[in-house]
């Protein structure tokens, strides 16, 4: 398997850190509006890259943050006149209904920043004591020129940047490049307790103190959008090996751009695209099929029609699927001829395609043509043959079951079994908000120790059958048995 690691800038062999195991971060969103088709990208790309490699056998622990306090949620919350922690949280719910219907897979841990304060003092702190970081009238400032590899990710030189910045030069800094790892408390603004003032995390060093907590130095795989490589991921980069002498993240990976007309979109531009209100027009899955239907570093234009055919596409694949179950509960023969051998070695070399160019950097556009190809093979075979061969019509299942485990494409049961023309109800996405909303009300009180309203609700819900477990990785629910 070969990545393209913007770290090289080159495809490089894939080597994790342990053998069968691969550690992968992946910046979730800024939780202060409704995710956008640019969100989309990155979540059901990564969420693919995931898939692929438990499909090839590893074990896989996989970690997207939540950034639930920040600069654009304390705006927002101050036009809607909402607490700032409520907003993120609101959310972070609506992320889920999103994330969900596109059939992502939940983050094996979904770290919020606002639950990981401590986390991120404790490596501001290792940053000072190491000379890395500096403390002005409460703010915290990492200095960059202390860190000799500073640009290695985006390829560019600090005197580059320097000569073509357009920062707002303050006179604290020791070079207009610094960057905040801690901001001073503002009137109204929510704010912990540091060894520094009251304050609140600077947006690069969260995802840092996350990603080392659950990961690890020198984890396997570090991914998002094109935009986060600089100044996102290039400071993540300068932060984390200032603090542990050791390499960050073994493979960087980041999706291209989301364009329209073959322009960026913007909010600006007024092209902009909320998931949900492409969710009202679109298929969620016909969504996810048409993101993983360019390759990944390509920019990809968003359109109607584009979409329309993408979802065309998607149901020439589900109506093969449907004819080969059929035919799987029909008349069937046992014997295997020659012209059955024939076909199983041509549905195995669809496979060994297909496997090939995912591993050749994850190129989905191109397993999605091999996913074509084994429809197409299927189809013949069915026409040829009054009465198919058993074995071969079990093992174009398995082929088939196969592709869509990782490209996720449709819906499938707990044994990973395909299931058609599933969608799930209203009902079930409004009961899982409903939960959500009731574990923050829940973590709100345990928060203020408010212990009986905490109790009250963990209690009630495991009447109605909901399982609740309190993990250092926050509150996970399951269904258990009413009563």
């Amino acid at each position: 398997m070969e990545i393209y690691n913007t770290l090289t800038h080159r495809k490089e062999k894939f080597i994790p850190r342990e053998p069968g195991k691969v550690y992968i971060y992946v910046c979730g969103p800024t939780t202060y509006n409704y995710i956008h088709i640019g969100n989309a990208r990155p979540l059901v790309f990564f969420d693919t890259v995931r898939r692929y490699f438990q499909y090839k056998g590893f074990q896989v622990k996989y970690v997207q943050n939540f950034t639930d306090i920040d600069d654009k949620i304390i705006n927002r919350a101050i036009e809607e006149g909402e607490d700032p922690l409520k907003l993120s949280q609101r959310y972070v719910a609506e992320y889920f209904q999103d994330a969900d219907a596109l059939n992502v897979k939940r983050a094996d841990i979904h770290p919020k920043v606002t639950e990981h304060i401590e986390d991120i003092i404790r490596l501001i702190e290792t940053l000072i004591n190491k000379g890395a970081a500096y403390v002005r009238e409460g703010d915290v400032f990492f200095d960059v020129q202390s860190f000799p590899g500073y640009g290695k990710l985006s390829g560019r030189s600090l005197d580059e940047m320097l000569a073509g910045a357009r920062v707002e030069v303050d006179p604290r800094k020791k070079s207009p490049m610094d960057f905040a790892l801690w901001k001073a408390a503002k009137p109204g603004e929510p704010s912990w307790p540091s060894p520094w003032g009251p304050g609140r995390p600077g947006w690069h060093i969260e995802c840092s103190a996350m990603s080392l907590k659950y990961l690890g130095a020198n984890f396997d795989l570090h991914g998002g959008g094109m935009d986060l490589v600089f100044p996102h991921h290039e400071n993540e980069i300068a932060q984390s090996e200032a603090a542990t002498g050791e390499p960050f993240a073994r493979y960087w990976m980041h999706n291209g751009f989301i364009t329209v007309n073959q322009e960026k979109m913007s909010k600006s531009l007024g092209n902009f695209f909320l998931v949900r209100e492409v969710r009202q027009k679109f298929s969620p899955l016909v969504v996810r099929f048409f993101l993983l239907s360019t390759h990944y570093r390509s920019p990809l234009d968003f359109d109607d029609e584009k979409v329309a055919a993408a979802g065309r596409g998607w149901e020439r694949l589900k109506n093969s699927f449907r004819t080969l179950s059929g035919a799987l509960h029909g008349e069937l023969r046992a014997e295997v001829t020659s012209r059955d051998r024939k076909y199983l070695a041509r549905l195995e070399n669809i496979r060994g395609q297909f496997e090939e160019a995912m591993d050749d950097d994850f190129n989905t556009a191109l397993a999605i043509g091999f996913y074509f190809d084994l429809a197409r093979e299927a189809n013949t075979y069915l026409q040829e043959e009054a009465v198919p061969c058993k074995e071969a019509l079990v093992k174009t299942l398995e082929v088939f079951t196969g592709f869509n485990q990782v490209l996720g494409i449709f819906h499938t049961d707990a044994q990973g079994n395909i299931i058609l023309d599933e969608q799930p109800a209203p009902e079930g996405e409004l009961a899982q908000s409903l939960i959500e909303l009731l574990l923050q009300v829940r973590q709100e009180a345990r928060s203020k120790k408010d212990w009986a309203t905490a109790d009250r609700i963990r209690d009630g819900l495991k009447e109605l059958g909901i399982i609740i477990e309190d993990t250092p990785q926050g509150t996970r629910w399951k269904k258990g048995r009413a009563g």
